[in-house]
């Protein structure tokens, strides 16, 4: 009896655990990608203008750059547990900051939402390993999937319950702080479990090898995941409104912000799966940036429905795409766990700070330009350079391999 309760305990907090990282996925998106179809909402409520607009949409980019060389060494010192538990909070803050109809507060909260997204960025896939040692490409295709279906969902349904009773766009925005809370709930009891049972903590090692700066290669992986993300948030922040000049509604713009992320996320469960067979990326690197390109190409004729409903597509499937990709890089190029941690703390430094000027730029482009096309011109080149380094980011080689030849 007493071996069955055991079991049946353990079994138990392995369904809490799957669910709790799910939970957790479930915050990393939503709060910035229910943003994009509201922003014409909020620049007609606080008259901002669309250069600001941009800055809203890369402050999370911003959190993410200082946060990410951060967040290992703090998991090292209080614990996975307890440093996700202060994000989540950190992130519920910065969402009941944005329900004071103030441009102070909702930049100030969005840039806290992005503070506490980036700490569960960086520890998750740490946790997983921790977790389940025997499955993790099983752990990370659940939990990347459930974090691209919450956005998704997020997208579609932010203008519906804008407008529901006059809810308004804080409102709208404040649904999010319900699954923060509940990351909040079940891992404070994961985080008593573990000081219960005076469990050894996992321990991280910071970026600190000033040689990784010196790697061609890993030049390569920072910037293409920097460029991957700059499209990723230029079509978050920007796809309704481009849309929009089809003649389509603003709910209707959000949908298909939506059907994007949608579209995208069968793709994005697959492709760390078929990457991981091939000896070189490169090739398929380069085939999923044609995609893009291709989409943002269509973007210029959006007024014609069916190019704009086939450009959606392909910037869905592409975009769902290469954020995995990017993703597996940081391992695949990376000897062992040691130079994996520098070279993911160096790449989501240097790729979010890239990624953060996208918005920023294609807002400010806009502005000048009073249209979309010379963003989109500017976006297509951004492409071509993601495609460039994509292709040498998806050699079959690692850091160790260059500094060999680096020594020699």
């Amino acid at each position: 009896m007493g071996i069955y309760k055991f079991e049946d305990m353990r079994r138990y907090n392995q369904i809490l655990l799957v669910a709790g990282i799910i939970i957790i996925s479930f915050n990393l998106r939503p709060a910035i990608t229910a943003v994009g179809p509201l922003v014409g909402m909020i620049q007609d409520d606080l008259g901002l203008a669309s250069w600001s607009i941009g800055i809203l949409t890369s402050l999370p980019l911003i959190g993410f750059a200082v946060m990410s060389p951060v967040a290992p060494w703090l998991g090292n010192k209080y614990t996975n547990e307890i440093v996700l538990i202060g994000g989540m909070i950190t992130l519920a803050v910065g969402i009941v900051l944005r329900l004071v109809p103030m441009a102070v507060f909702l930049f100030g909260g969005t840039l806290l939402i992005g503070l506490g997204i980036a700490v569960a960025n960086v520890l998750l896939p740490g946790v997983l390993k921790e977790r389940f040692p025997n499955r993790v490409p099983l752990m990370t295709g659940v939990y990347s999937t459930a974090m691209g279906l919450v956005a998704a969902l997020a997208s579609g349904v932010s203008v519906p319950l804008a407008n529901m009773d006059g809810l308004g766009w804080e409102l709208s925005l404040a649904v999010w702080l319900i699954p923060a809370l509940m990351g909040v709930a079940i891992w404070g009891y994961f985080f008593k479990q573990r000081r219960s049972a005076n469990e050894v903590k996992v321990q991280y090692i910071a970026a600190n090898d000033t040689r990784m700066w010196r790697s061609r290669l890993a030049w390569q992986v920072a910037v293409f995941l920097g460029l991957q993300a700059f499209l990723y948030y230029v079509v978050i922040a920007w796809l309704p409104e481009i849309v929009q000049g089809s003649g389509i509604s603003t709910n209707a713009a959000g949908w298909m912000l939506s059907y994007s992320q949608f579209v995208g996320l069968p793709f994005g469960f697959l492709l760390p799966v078929i990457a991981g067979k091939l000896k070189s990326q490169s090739t398929l690197t380069v085939g999923i940036c044609l995609l893009a390109l291709l989409g943002s190409i269509g973007l210029l004729f959006s007024e014609i429905y069916v190019i704009m409903i086939a450009s959606v597509t392909l910037l869905g499937i592409a975009t769902g795409s290469l954020f995995p990709l990017a993703l597996a890089f940081l391992g695949m190029r990376a000897a062992g766990p040691r130079q994996a941690a520098e070279l993911s703390g160096m790449a989501q430094a240097l790729g979010y700070f890239l990624a953060a000027i996208g918005p920023i730029l294609m807002g400010y482009l806009r502005d000048v330009a009073n249209g979309w096309q010379l963003p989109l011109i500017i976006l297509i080149i951004v492409i071509i350079a993601m495609t460039i380094t994509g292709y040498g980011a998806g050699r079959n080689r690692t850091i160790s391999d260059e500094f060999e030849d680096m020594s020699r």
